[in-house]
């Protein structure tokens, strides 16, 4: 039985990657900062699949200590871990001149700094896992601003340009180790991050929320939002067997977009 460390799990993306796994029979460590929207993700797997093992864990991902204590209580819950997905990330949008450095530190500390922090706590079980012949594996949840810019999310973008940075030199230097690193990069997906987009939009250019919304999946050829579970899928896809010799990689699911 896989111990799978997803963080970020209770909502979007995160929830979508929860209940792939769970359907995969993996024990699932599950963080995030809401530990009751955790708890009432667990029960829901449970309910679905019983006898899953689900363990919740609270954390803030940009705070070092906070990262340190959940993968104890993570640890001392499932055991060594197999797979991490570092998926928990927050986007803030703002004109580059009004981009002040507590927002800017603040993208690059939930979706950049928040993902070396996990790596670093899961490493140790993994190189372990890699060496034993396990399928080890880092999946890093970026997005198409880590392929190409947008207007208006520099901090974002930066961000998520260094999360494929890490990616790939972290590849690199674990290649031989057992353990494969990939990102996964969706364009605008059907999540709350989104839908408060949308709402940011609309306040503050007067659109309609359609509007808003076609504006957002303009760039997409196939005008239409990416869904969580297709980004739930190709992790699921890049963690089996029959991914062995992906890495390094940074799969775009969007529709065209980065082509």
């Amino acid at each position: 039985m896989r111990h799978v460390w997803i963080t970020g799990a209770g909502r979007g993306i995160g929830a979508a990657l929860a209940l792939a796994f769970a359907r995969q029979g993996a024990a699932l460590s599950l963080s995030g900062r809401d530990l009751k929207t955790l708890q009432a993700k667990a029960v829901e797997l449970q309910s679905l699949y019983p006898g899953l093992k689900v363990h919740c864990s609270a954390m803030d991902v940009s705070d070092a200590a906070s990262v340190a204590a959940a993968w104890q209580s993570n640890h001392a819950a499932l055991g060594p871990v197999e797979v991490l997905v570092n998926n928990a990330g927050q986007a803030l949008s703002q004109p580059f001149a009004k981009t002040d450095l507590a927002l800017w530190q603040q993208m690059l500390n939930v979706n950049l700094t928040g993902s070396y922090l996990c790596i670093q706590a899961a490493l140790p079980d993994l190189l372990a896992a890699g060496a034993s012949g396990k399928a080890a594996r880092i999946v890093n949840i970026a997005s198409t601003a880590g392929l190409k810019g947008y207007a208006y999310v520099s901090a974002y973008t930066a961000a998520k340009h260094g999360v494929i940075g890490l990616t790939r030199s972290l590849a690199m230097e674990l290649a031989k180790k057992g353990v494969t690193v990939n990102a996964v990069c969706p364009g605008f997906t059907e999540t709350d991050i989104v839908r408060e987009s949308i709402a940011n939009i609309v306040a503050k250019t007067g659109q309609t929320e359609q509007q808003a919304r076609e504006a957002l999946v303009s760039h997409n050829p196939q005008k239409k939002m990416i869904q969580a579970d297709e980004v739930a899928q190709t992790v699921l896809w890049l963690c089996s067997s029959d991914a062995a010799s992906v890495n390094g990689q940074s799969i775009a699911i969007d529709g065209g977009e980065t082509m």
